[in-house]
């Protein structure tokens, strides 16, 4: 799957009328299925990464070692799917785990072995939030690839950058209660908006693109903003989770139109709403299958899909740097104190999303800041260290080893304390360069 996870569904071969769905039943099942609600039990984590040789970054691999290397490590037996990104990115996607603990040991073990395999095979993985170095390539040709690049392509080239050259840590939590309260879902999902803001510029990793910084800490933000709202943003948070999502996914654009394998090119159309699209039947009307892929081809930062699926925080460098902020999202997300803290730290923020009318995150005012300055945004930067401090208190009651709440510490202390994200070690590492300078105010959102 492409980093909007754009899962494979059965593309039909014919569509009878009992297949097809109605726009009361769109909106029924959209609204049944977006939140499943009830105690905060599991976690999980999908870690995307680029492939390299090692200490060759900035070169590409070929497609038929890549296929090769990704053969041999779905034939591994590991806990988490392996799957493969349009431009050669490795995602590895967990089962939902009973605990933290649990998931990082899960996690930890595939890992292990999928590097194994690979540094056979003369193959690494690196953690970025966007490719520092290679162009957009897309290595994966298959119909809905096809689609969606003819669809992207449309708004300009950030779309095929988001394909083929980024990545990312990608965290899913229980939706939470029905009823309200700090673990309550309503609560949860806008909590989610909120200090999604703070782990863009907390965990910022991607200031560069094909060498050169482009004034962004957060490069792959600046890329999901230059994608059309209708399909990357998030729905207006004024309203009942379920009502304001169903509507949203509704009046969304549809990527393509499937056809069987013997029925040429899927079909692209423009400003088409799945909502239309039931009322107008063209081309032809959609089914219950449609409906499911539709929501897979929508890119918010925070995906309802019975759980929540934060999708905001870049890759991170090291073998390891992905434990940091899965734990410290699982926290804030699952420990009520630490819950009710980070609501205090993050709510203040709300007033820079701007009026009612402005587009919503990651186009937002306070989201392209955070993915602009990182940390170094002093109101992003206080919601962070007390959200952290948060963390690391809660750590203890989660059961969570020595070494995660180590880990967490010393990142707050490294980084958070000091308005700093791994993007500034990446910029202070070429700033020294001579053809490395920077290209400041490079809007990725064109």
């Amino acid at each position: 799957m492409c980093e909007g996870d754009c899962t494979k569904h059965r593309a039909p071969q014919s569509v009878q009328a009992r297949d097809t769905v109605s726009e009361a039943e769109v909106e029924a099942l959209v609204r049944g299925i977006c939140f499943k609600t009830g105690p905060p039990r599991t976690t999980g984590v999908e870690l995307e990464w680029l492939v390299h040789e090692p200490g060759l970054p900035h070169l590409p691999v070929p497609t038929a070692r890549l296929e090769e290397a990704y053969a041999a490590l779905r034939a591994l037996p590991l806990n988490s799917s392996v799957t493969v990104e349009p431009g050669g990115q490795l995602e590895l996607s967990s089962l939902p785990a009973a605990s933290l603990t649990d998931l990082l040991s899960a996690m930890r073990a595939d890992l292990r072995a999928v590097r194994d395999a690979l540094s056979s095979r003369r193959l690494t993985l690196s953690g970025f939030g966007a490719d520092p170095w290679r162009p957009p390539s897309r290595i994966l040709r298959e119909p809905r690839y096809d689609a969606l690049e003819s669809c992207l392509d449309r708004g300009g080239p950030a779309g095929r950058r988001m394909m083929c050259s980024t990545a990312s840590v990608q965290i899913c939590l229980d939706a939470g209660y029905e009823e309200p309260g700090p673990l309550g879902y309503a609560r949860r999902w806008r909590l989610a908006h909120l200090l999604g803001a703070v782990l863009v510029a907390a965990f910022a990793n991607s200031p560069l693109q094909e060498g050169r910084p482009t004034g962004w800490r957060s490069t792959r933000q600046a890329v999901w903003a230059g994608i059309d709202p209708g399909r990357s943003g998030a729905p207006p948070l004024d309203g009942e989770p379920r009502e304001t999502w169903t509507r949203h996914a509704l009046d969304a654009p549809v990527m393509c139109v499937k056809r069987g394998p013997d029925e040429g090119p899927w079909s692209v159309p423009d400003g088409l709403s799945f909502r239309a699209w039931t009322r107008g039947g063209t081309p032809r009307p959609p089914t219950r299958d449609d409906l499911d892929y539709h929501l897979t081809t929508l890119f918010p930062p925070v995906r309802p899909r019975g759980h929540l699926e934060l999708r905001m925080v870049d890759a991170q460098p090291g073998e390891d740097g992905w434990i940091v902020p899965l734990a410290v999202t699982s926290a804030l997300f699952d420990d009520p104190e630490a819950a009710e803290s980070a609501y205090r730290a993050v709510k203040p923020l709300a007033e820079r999303d701007g009026p009612p009318g402005t587009p919503p995150a990651p186009h937002s005012p306070l989201w392209l800041d955070a993915a602009r300055h990182g940390p170094a945004d002093p109101e992003l930067r206080e919601a962070a260290v007390a959200c952290f401090a948060a963390a690391v208190a809660a750590l203890p009651r989660m059961g969570a080893d020595a070494d995660v709440r180590d880990a967490v510490a010393t990142y707050a202390d490294q980084y958070v304390a000091r308005g700093r994200c791994p993007a500034d070690d990446l910029l202070d590492a070429v700033r020294d360069t001579p053809r490395l300078h920077a290209a400041p105010g490079k809007d990725f959102r064109r």
